[in-house]
């Protein structure tokens, strides 16, 4: 961790332009967030104001109010507030100068950076204190440009997006991925915001400050980085905007560039106007659902729902009426977990085994077949043997999955007995130990049966 926080989040906490204070206090590995400021809600528990379940973090009225029940602490003092522009409000400033003034150092995710205001920068060195801007891109010459090295990543990838900004994507991608790996399927989140960076995500970017020529070669490197580091089974994508998003159009890059297998669409059912911009209507879900699976050509495996303005009952007929018209799995992810999510990934990662149990054929060039006039075997894919199902090509392409085993369940041995013509003698390798082994003696040592070769 890096330290204890006290988040600002003055007047907002609770709502879309405080969402960098509301992910801090449903979680965060980075800090140990000791308080919010928002006077509007002083005395309650933050916990219950977001999610109706007390956490012990309390919410406090005014700075001087903090420190004085924060005694013998110097916390970080986070910007919790993400409004549209991403600049400071005049009203925080007191605030950040009072915080300076204590000596606490300043955390912002600001586009606004603090570390160049004049008057903060002066305070800072007065003070001894360090303002840190997360959102500073890095230099240039770190940045990396799309190599097409995705393509080595076998993880199963998925990207949760949403049809607005501000609805809940970071939410349901964090909480998604702690429940897959407490379910015993190793996931990595790729975090794209400033907030999951708050919230201690090891990999990921601050895509809505990079260089546009950038953007899609750091969604690789990040991707690259934790499948060769973490060797997950799942690499989750945190969504940034929407496709169709007047102001913060997004998902596209991530589905480009991450090659994602399906994505999760994040929607708020109550919700009529894009966050922010009351003169434009949000896109129907069905239109977001066509969009994206006709720019990712994969599909949206599962709806979520982000509750605001309804009541609980409203969030079940809701769900029950996505799953009957769009056939596929919704859910609450706060109200009611990820169960539905995990169960739809592990089904993709079941059917994923198979196909690279299925993958086509590796054959020596000099292997042919006496069923087919001794022509050589260079590929397998749509030949019919009578010994062996149309699936089974013969190829050992996953080096973690015993040969025998694959073969023993693909090889039909009624086929073999009744069929007692010469049999086609295939050369294959296994990868592990690179030994030709041929098919006709591993077989019959699997099975027991003496094979007429004819």
């Amino acid at each position: 961790m890096d330290g204890q926080a006290l988040v600002y989040c003055e007047g907002f906490f609770g709502t879309p332009v405080g969402k960098t204070a509301n992910g801090l206090v449903r979680f965060t590995a980075r800090y140990e967030v000791k308080g919010v400021i928002d006077s509007t809600l002083r005395g309650r528990d933050a916990g219950e104001v977001l999610d109706g379940k007390r956490c012990g973090i309390p919410i406090f009225g005014s700075l001087d109010e903090a420190a004085a029940a924060l005694q013998g602490i110097r916390p970080v003092f986070i910007i919790g507030l993400a409004p549209d522009g991403g600049k400071l409000p005049e009203s925080a400033r007191e605030a950040v100068k009072n915080a300076i003034e204590l000596g606490m150092p300043i955390v912002s995710g600001l586009h606004q950076f603090l570390s160049e205001d004049p008057e903060f920068a002066d305070l800072a060195t007065r003070y001894g204190v360090v303002i840190k801007d997360v959102r500073r891109p890095p230099d240039r010459s770190q940045l990396h440009f799309f190599t097409g090295k995705i393509e080595e990543v076998k993880a199963l990838k998925i990207a949760v997006l949403g049809t607005d900004s501000a609805i809940g994507k970071r939410t349901t991608a964090v909480k998604l991925a702690q429940e897959l790996n407490q379910a015993g399927i190793k996931t990595e989140m790729i975090g794209t915001g400033q907030t999951s960076w708050l919230q201690g995500t090891r990999y990921g970017i601050l895509l809505d400050s990079m260089i546009n020529d950038f953007v899609t070669g750091e969604i690789e490197h990040a991707i690259y980085e934790a499948y060769m580091n973490e060797e997950p089974e799942v690499i989750l994508l945190e969504g940034q905007g929407s496709i169709a998003h007047p102001a913060y159009p997004g998902g596209f890059e991530l589905i480009a560039a991450g090659r994602v297998d399906g994505v999760i669409l994040q929607h708020a059912p109550n919700r009529q106007v894009y966050d922010g911009f009351n003169a434009y209507p949000i896109g129907s879900l069905d239109r977001e659902i066509k969009i994206i699976e006709l720019l990712s050509r994969n599909p949206v495996i599962a709806l979520t729902i982000n509750h605001e303005g309804m009541s609980e009952d409203e969030v079940r007929r809701t769900v029950l009426d996505y799953e009957s018209k769009y056939e596929r799995p919704a859910t609450d992810v706060l109200l009611d977990g990820c169960d539905k999510l995990v169960d739809v990934i592990r089904k993709m990662l079941s059917r994923n085994r198979l196909r690279a149990m299925d993958a086509p054929a590796h054959v020596e060039p000099e292997a042919t077949s006496p069923l087919l006039n001794n022509t050589p075997l260079t590929n397998l894919e749509g030949v019919q043997f009578p010994f062996i199902t149309t699936k089974c090509r013969l190829e050992a392409c996953a080096p973690r999955i015993p040969l025998e085993s694959r073969l023993k369940s693909q090889v039909k041995k009624r086929a073999w007995i009744q069929d007692p013509r010469p049999c086609l003698l295939i050369r294959i390798c296994r990868p592990e130990a690179g030994v030709p082994l041929l098919l006709h003696e591993l077989v019959s040592a699997q099975f027991g049966i003496d094979l007429n070769l004819g």
